[in-house]
């Protein structure tokens, strides 16, 4: 029976959002006999109530609360109030997510030592290493049944991918797979396999694919540790006069505002609405904000390199048959400057429904060119390509000057203008991304600019030093002791990697620093 706790108990410790980070930490916690309230803004849907139709299911879990956007990226001129694909329901984006999951490379979590000074950007090496993350990434793959690991067969490819691999052979590219993905290939965790349904960023109506909605939540339930609050959305963290994070401020399903006293604050709201509500809960001792001595709230803001290549073929391809995420080449991953930008990239197959794909393939085109292009939908293959950007100072989050949101609070802006980097290895990951397609006959292909982001990153990140950043390695603001950051907010620099791996990983990692701390009475 999953428990109900007192809003007066200062014991629990209160983990904003259930996705990747909070998700796995509130039951990593729960696991370890410590209480905790979970607070997620969306609703609860479980698998029965997930819808395989692309428009049905956006916006039955999407995100869709108004945000603005600035700056010259291409999403703040197509989708100017929609700047992230991200999910508002219990599971978080797990529920939307494609399953790659990819650990980082040595030299990913060194970037400013790796890639040195680079103009414009806001570099900085990651105070941990790939050596200290290698347990707890191993941890993670055996939780989500990561395939590629632990003796878990990869899935089979399906047309996509192989298009996709042939292309990859002709190039002479050798590092191309069906994935690491958190999908079942075979019964794992009371989990049956993937049925191929091709409907993975609607929810996985098979439950195939890892999610913290059917396997981390319902298991912190069962411990009587854990309780999950839907349609709790957050709107201060308060503390006392220590400066000590004591309560969190939420609205509950029926509008009114609730008070949850805590012993710990962990926010993982995703790297908009976390800065945001740190932002939000600025008070006389922290005027600019709670854990943001060094400014750097907000600020940071990733959403990797991406664009998607599709080619068309004068046989059938079905691309949609299967999972929507079907197969990777990891060969441009690799940190090579001689190709004109630091970083790499990955190739990885993907799919969308015919809504998608007009809504997406050219955003505001007409005519011809884009309508053949919807004519051909059965005889394209498809890539999304997914790389680092540099983290910038002025890329960042920022409270809305007079919009506000229904209780009253600003909403927040998205500032995201690209790199020159950035650009350099967009130009190259579409020659790229053409050269796999017309390897093996493609009659035709096509760039697609950027969708909202679904890699959300930075913005709360990471530092050795204080003025740097705003948590240490363990995602613990350095100003406020009691308060953690458990998303993907923390991430000091976005690898080419997709993140989902990473921030389970750190969360696992959290739960045990957490634990120990409460132990010792430190924290």
């Amino acid at each position: 029976m999953a428990a109900k706790f007192s809003l007066n108990d200062d014991g629990v410790v209160v983990v904003i959002g259930s996705g990747a980070g909070g998700g796995t930490l509130s039951n990593e916690l729960a696991q370890k006999g410590i209480k905790v309230v979970c607070l997620e803004a969306g609703g609860r849907h479980e698998i029965q109530d997930f819808v395989n139709d692309e428009w049905k299911s956006f916006s039955q879990i999407s995100w869709l609360d108004k945000r603005t956007t600035s700056g010259a990226w291409r999403v703040a001129k197509d989708f100017p109030n929609l700047p992230a694909w991200i999910v508002k329901a219990v599971g978080g984006s797990t529920v939307h997510w494609a399953g790659a999951s990819l650990r980082f490379q040595e030299h990913e979590f060194k970037a400013r030592t790796t890639y040195g000074e680079v103009e414009g950007a806001n570099l900085l090496d990651w105070p941990v290493t790939l050596a200290e993350m290698e347990p707890y990434y191993a941890k993670a793959e055996f939780k989500m049944g990561t395939t590629g690991t632990n003796g878990i067969p990869r899935l089979p490819g399906n047309n996509n991918y192989k298009v996709l691999a042939a292309g990859a052979k002709k190039l002479g590219y050798t590092d191309f797979h069906t994935g690491n993905m958190s999908i079942n290939s075979k019964p794992r965790d009371g989990r049956g396999p993937c049925q191929q349904i091709g409907f993975c960023f609607q929810g996985c109506k098979s439950g195939a694919k890892w999610s913290t909605l059917y396997t981390e939540i319902p298991k912190g339930e069962a411990t009587g540790n854990l309780e999950v609050r839907p349609n709790a959305q957050v709107l201060k963290v308060e503390h006392d006069a220590k400066g000590r994070v004591n309560a969190v401020l939420y609205a509950d399903g029926t509008g009114a505002i609730q008070r949850q006293k805590a012993r710990i604050v962990a926010v993982a709201g995703n790297s908009i609405e976390s800065p945001r509500l740190l932002l939000n809960s600025a008070s006389t001792m922290f005027p600019d904000g709670l854990a943001n001595s060094s400014g750097q709230v907000g600020r940071n803001y990733m959403r990797h390199m991406t664009g998607s290549v599709y080619a068309v073929f004068d046989r059938p391809v079905h691309m949609y048959r299967g999972t929507t995420m079907a197969g990777i080449i990891k060969d441009e991953s690799r940190f090579d400057p001689r190709r004109g930008f630091v970083g790499g990239y990955e190739m990885e197959t993907l799919s969308l429904g015919v809504p998608f794909m007009a809504a997406f393939l050219d955003p505001g085109a007409w005519g011809r060119d884009f309508s053949s292009a919807l004519d051909a939908y059965d005889h394209i293959a498809g890539m999304w390509l997914v790389g680092e950007d540099m983290p910038r100072e002025t890329n960042r989050i920022t409270l809305h000057a007079t919009e506000k949101d229904k209780f009253g609070l600003p909403i927040p802006n998205v500032h995201f203008d690209d790199h020159p980097n950035d650009i350099a290895m967009r130009t190259h990951a579409y020659g790229r991304g053409s050269a796999v397609y017309d390897a093996v006959g493609a009659v035709r292909t096509i760039h697609t600019p950027p969708y909202p982001s679904t890699h959300n990153l930075g913005t709360n990140r990471m530092s050795a030093n204080a003025r740097d950043g705003v948590v240490n390695k363990w995602g613990q603001a350095h100003d406020i002791k009691n308060l953690f950051v458990s998303d993907g907010s923390q991430f000091t620099s976005g690898a080419s990697e997709n993140p989902t791996l990473t921030i389970v990983a750190l969360a696992i990692r959290q739960a045990e620093y957490i634990a120990d701390q409460m132990t010792k009475r430190e924290i």
